[in-house]
C-alpha cells in the first residue's frame, strides 16, 4: 500500500547545452494582481497566459510540460532502437517491437476487432457462477479484474512477509458517484453509448443488449463500493481471515476455483479488504443471470482492448474517457500512444535507457545533501511541537531516523528476459503478454519475503512517493529536473520547490495514514490517546478549510478525501521553508528581481502547480483524485503560515489572510 504525490508536473523543454534555466521565469507572474488578492494567480497568472491548455489534455501545468518534455526524450530513443539492430530476445528488441506494433496504424486498421474476439467467444461459454469465477480469474491473468480482485502485497502489520489481499473491483468510470448521484445522468448515458458502440465494433448484432446488461451490473455494484473517503480507512481495510472461510465467506464467487485458475495455492491466511462489499457482489452472482454476468466481462475486456486495437475502439474509448469525463478536446498523436505501451510495461528497462542519457550522477549526491537537510528540520519540528507529548515525540523521532532513502534509480534492475514480444503476433496479444507477465510477477512474490529494494515508480516518472510499509522516500530521475531541482537556481527555489517535494513526502510518514505505521513499517499504534486526539482534531480544521471551497458552482473539495496530501503540503511547506533559512547560515542572500528569498520560496512553490484545466477535469479530478487542486494546493495551503503573511505584507482585511486563531499547524 504507497501514499504518494499525484503527477506533480513542472517545466521545462530541451534548452541549448550551457543555457541555464531561469530560477524564476518572471513573465510566469501576474503583476496585475497582488499577491494577498490571490497568490495563485499572482505567481502562475503569466504562465497560465503564455501555456494555454493543449487540445491533447485536459490539464496542462507544469508536471505534464516535464512529462511530455521526457516523452520525446524516450519517442528519440525508441526510434533510434531499429538502428542498432538489437538481439532477438534483448529488452532493447521488446521495446523496439512493442514501439512499432503501436504505430503501425495500418495494420491495426486492417485487422479491426480480430484480435480481441476468440477472448471474446470463450466468455460465451459462462452458463454458471463457477464459469464466471473462472472467467474473472482469465481477465485477472492478463491485467484486468472483474468484480473483485487478488493482489499480493506486504503484510500491513508484518512488513517483512508478502501476503494475499482480496478487494474490490469493477467500476469503468472509477467513481461510485458517477453511477449513484443524479448530476452525473449525462456520463452514464455517455458510458451505456460507449458500451454499445464497442459491442457493434466488435460485430455483435445484440450490441445494445450487452451494453445494457453490462451497464445494470456496474450500476448494482456501485451501490455497496466503497466511497474514495471510506478507501482511505487503512485499518478497516486489514480483516485477516483463514482461507478456506473467506471461501465460505463467499461462496458464489467459487474464490477456490478462482485462485486455482491464477495457479494460486490455498491459503491459511487471506487479508480482506472490503467484507460488505464483497458480501454484497456474492448475493448479486447468486442471484444474476450468467449470460449477463458474460457480458460484463466482456464489456471489461473490450474496454481494455480499445488502445491495441483499431482507430475505430480507440476514438470511441477518447471520446467518453477523455472528451466527456474530462474534456479533452483531442486524441493524443500515434506517438505518444505508441511510446507509453513500452514505457509502461518495460518501464525499468526504458528507464535505465533514460538515467543513462539524462541524470548526471551529481544530482544524486546534492539531492542526498537536501534531503538529509530536511529530515534534520522536520525532527526540529517534531521535538518543539506543543500539541505532542514525549514517548510519541521519541517514537516519531525513531520513525524519522528509520527512514530509507531512493534517489533517481533502482540498485538492482528488473529482469524482463521471460517476457516475449513478438512482431509476429498482434498489438493486443502482445499487450496482453506484457500484462500476463507483470500479473505473475506480482502474484510469484506469494509467500516470500518483501523485497526492500524494489521501487514503486520507474526512473523516468515524473513524480514521488512514500510507501508506509517500507518506510521509504523515493524521488525518480524523472522528477529532478527544472523547475522540481535546478542546479542553476538560488537555494530558496530549489527549496521551494524539490525541497517542498522532499518535505512533503516525509509528511506523508506521518500523515493520517502515514502516522498508522511505526518505523519498521508495521501498522501498530505507537501513540498516546491524548496525542492522537490532538492530532485529529488538527486534521478535521484541515478538512473544513478544503470543503469550504467551492471548485465549480455546486461543486465543493473534499477535504476528508484530500487529507494526507492536504497534510503532507502544509508540512512539506513549513519543514522546507525551515532548512532553507538554515541553509542561509549566518549571511541572509539579497534580493534577487526584487523578490527576497522568502518570496522565491513561495513563488517557486506556487509554480510547481501552474497548470490550465477544464471544468469537466475540475470535477471528475474532485471526485477521483486524493490530492486538491492545485490552484487550492497553493491558496488554501499557505494561509496557515505566518511566514507566508511576513514574506507579502498580507494583512487582515486582504482575501488571502486568514486569522491566527484558525490557521493550522499539525507538524
Amino acid at each position: 500500500m504507497m501514499i504518494c504525490t499525484a503527477a506533480l508536473t513542472a517545466g521545462c523543454g530541451e534548452r541549448p547545452q550551457g543555457t541555464a534555466v531561469p530560477a524564476i521565469d518572471m513573465t510566469n507572474l501576474d503583476t496585475t494582481v497582488r499577491p494577498g488578492d490571490d497568490f495563485y494567480a499572482y505567481a502562475t497568472g503569466g504562465w497560465q497566459r503564455l501555456h494555454p491548455l493543449k487540445p491533447e489534455y485536459a490539464r496542462y501545468g507544469t508536471f505534464d510540460i516535464l512529462a511530455e518534455n521526457n516523452e520525446i526524450r524516450l519517442n528519440e530513443l525508441f526510434q533510434s532502437l531499429p538502428d542498432l539492430q538489437p538481439e532477438q530476445g534483448s529488452t532493447d528488441q521488446k521495446i523496439a517491437d512493442l514501439y512499432a506494433l503501436g504505430m503501425d496504424s495500418v495494420r491495426l486498421n486492417a485487422e479491426g476487432a480480430a484480435p480481441v474476439l476468440k477472448y471474446l467467444e470463450a466468455l460465451e461459454t459462462i452458463v454458471s457462477t463457477a464459469d464466471f469465477a473462472k472467467a474473472t480469474a482469465g481477465l485477472k491473468k492478463y491485467g484486468d479484474n472483474g468484480l473483485w480482485s487478488v493482489s499480493v502485497d506486504a503484510d500491513l502489520t508484518d512488513c517483512n512477509k508478502n501476503m494475499l489481499y482480496l478487494g474490490e473491483s469493477g467500476l469503468s468510470m472509477g467513481n461510485r458517484d458517477y453511477y449513484l448521484l443524479p448530476e452525473h445522468a449525462a456520463l452514464r448515458d455517455g458510458f451505456k453509448a460507449f458500451l454499445e458502440k464497442v459491442f457493434t465494433l466488435a460485430g455483435m448484432s445484440d450490441a445494445a443488449v450487452r451494453a445494457q446488461d453490462a451497464f445494470d451490473v456496474e450500476m448494482a455494484v456501485a451501490e455497496p463500493y466503497w466511497s474514495m473517503v471510506r478507501q482511505r480507512d487503512i485499518p478497516a481495510q486489514y480483516n485477516p481471515m483463514p482461507g478456506d472461510a473467506v471461501t465460505a465467506a463467499y461462496p458464489d464467487l467459487h474464490l477456490d476455483i478462482y485462485l486455482q485458475a491464477l495457479g494460486i495455492a490455498p491459503q491459511d491466511t487471506i487479508i480482506v479488504e472490503q467484507p460488505d462489499y464483497l458480501a454484497a457482489i456474492n448475493q448479486f452472482v447468486a442471484s444474476t443471470e450468467p449470460a449477463k454476468l458474460a457480458h460484463y466481462l466482456q464489456a471489461r475486456l473490450l474496454r481494455g482492448a480499445c488502445g491495441s486495437l483499431s482507430d475505430a475502439f480507440s476514438d470511441a474509448s477518447f471520446d467518453f474517457f477523455s472528451r466527456q469525463m474530462a474534456g479533452t478536446a483531442e486524441q493524443k498523436p500515434r506517438w505518444k500512444r505508441a511510446m507509453s505501451a513500452p514505457n509502461q510495461l518495460l518501464g525499468e528497462a526504458v528507464g535505465q535507457m533514460y538515467v543513462e542519457r539524462y541524470f548526471p550522477a551529481e544530482y544524486k549526491a546534492k539531492m542526498l545533501q537536501i534531503v538529509k537537510h530536511i529530515q534534520n528540520s522536520l525532527s526540529q519540528h517534531i521535538a518543539t511541537l506543543e500539541w505532542m507529548g514525549d514517548s510519541t515525540r521519541q517514537a516519531a523521532q525513531e520513525k524519522l531516523a528509520a527512514f530509507t532513502v531512493k534517489i533517481g534509480y533502482p540498485d538492482k534492475w528488473k529482469d524482463y528476459s521471460s517476457l516475449d514480444i513478438s512482431p509476429e503476433k498482434s498489438y493486443y496479444e502482445n499487450l496482453r503478454a506484457a500484462s500476463a507477465w507483470h500479473v505473475a510477477d506480482n502474484l510469484s512474490k506469494l509467500g516470500k519475503p518483501v523485497d526492500k529494494t524494489e521501487w514503486g515508480m520507474t526512473p523516468q516518472t515524473v513524480n514521488a512517493y512514500y510507501n508506509p510499509s517500507t518506510n521509504e522516500i523515493c524521488f525518480p530521475a524523472g522528477i529532478l529536473q527544472p523547475p522540481f531541482f535546478n542546479p542553476d537556481a538560488d537555494d530558496a527555489v530549489n527549496y521551494g520547490a524539490i525541497g517542498v517535494v522532499i518535505s512533503h513526502e516525509m509528511t506523508h510518514g506521518f500523515d493520517d495514514q502515514g502516522r498508522l505505521f511505526d518505523k519498521d513499517g508495521n501498522m501498530r499504534d505507537w501513540w498516546t490517546a491524548a496525542d492522537a486526539a490532538a492530532f485529529n482534531e488538527r486534521a478535521q480544521r484541515l478538512v473544513a478549510q478544503f470543503d469550504a471551497v467551492e471548485v465549480l458552482p455546486g461543486v465543493m473539495a473534499n477535504g476528508a478525501a484530500t487529507l494526507g496530501e492536504n497534510i503532507a503540503d502544509h508540512g512539506g511547506l513549513r519543514i522546507a521553508y525551515t532548512a532553507m533559512q538554515e541553509s542561509f547560515g549566518d549571511t541572509h542572500p539579497a534580493p534577487i528581481d526584487g523578490l527576497t528569498p522568502e518570496q522565491r520560496f513561495y513563488i517557486a512553490y506556487a509554480a510547481v502547480w501552474a497548470q490550465n484545466i477544464t471544468d469537466q477535469e475540475k470535477n471528475r479530478r474532485t471526485l477521483l483524485d486524493v490530492h486538491s487542486l492545485g490552484e487550492n494546493r497553493v491558496n488554501v495551503s499557505v494561509r496557515n503560515l505566518d511566514t507566508f503573511f511576513e514574506a507579502f505584507g498580507i494583512r487582515e482585511g486582504d482575501p488571502m489572510f486568514r486569522p491566527i486563531e484558525e490557521r493550522v499547524i499539525i507538524w
